[in-house]
């Protein structure tokens, strides 16, 4: 099955935007390699190599994840905080993570540490971005409560591990891609991954749990139709 090109053509690129916005997709999507999607673009008559596919996911994942950041409803004013290890070159980072009460991520940072000040920084970000939460739910790591208190002073905290297993339940995915990765290579490439990841697999993971049938697959057809916008305003 060959994939079919009517959008107009990306100045500068050999294969048409369709292949380039199709290897990203399937990329994000689905816990995949680069040698995967390799093999998924031959059957499909499109010759490229893994290192061209990593390239593209590169270059254009960031444009993605803007998008969908760009057309995403408002956030709930509910927010889940948490903070996980992830070994990168024999050290140990930290990815702090948010999301709402939808499950949507709001925001990840990857850091060193996991104190006080990262989580002042963290807090920051996402009252810059969403304005004060209603409530905030984190583990009863200390480091948060001056920062929740001094930048969201109206907010309802509770620090409670057992009320946070929304957020637990979003670092599997993360796990899985660190896992078939062969564990991130640098802080840098984790963020820069991480970030668009999450974005892209909002639209395209919806908590199936609570559709339909019918509205699930209302849900996946306006999710292609979204991704098809956003390929045509990729540039070079």
């Amino acid at each position: 099955m060959k994939i079919l090109t009517n959008m107009p053509r990306l100045k500068g690129f050999r294969f048409p935007r369709e292949v380039i916005s199709y290897a990203v997709w399937v990329y994000h999507r689905f816990a995949l390699s680069t040698a995967d999607v390799e093999d998924l673009l031959s059957e499909r008559g499109v010759t490229v190599s893994r290192e061209t596919v990593r390239k593209w996911v590169n270059r254009f994942g960031s444009h993605f994840a803007k998008c969908v950041k760009r057309e995403r409803p408002a956030a709930n004013d509910k927010w889940h905080l948490d903070e996980v290890v992830i070994p990168i070159n024999g050290r140990k980072f930290w990815l702090w993570r948010a999301i709402d009460a939808n499950g949507d991520v709001l925001d990840i940072l990857v850091q060193s540490q996991r104190n006080a000040k990262v989580a002042r920084r963290f807090v920051q970000r996402l009252v810059d971005r969403f304005g004060d939460p209603r409530v905030v739910i984190t583990d009863k790591l200390r480091s948060y409560i001056k920062p929740i208190k001094s930048l969201a002073p109206r907010a309802d905290h509770r620090a409670h591990k057992g009320l946070n297993n929304r957020i637990e339940g979003s670092h599997r995915p993360t796990r899985k891609r660190e896992k078939l990765m062969g564990r991130f290579k640098s802080p840098r490439q984790a963020q820069r991954f991480l970030a668009d990841h999450d974005q892209i697999n909002v639209i395209f993971r919806p908590r199936r749990y609570r559709l339909s049938t019918k509205s699930y697959r209302h849900a996946r057809t306006d999710a292609f139709h979204l991704w098809k916008g956003y390929a045509l305003e990729m540039t070079a």
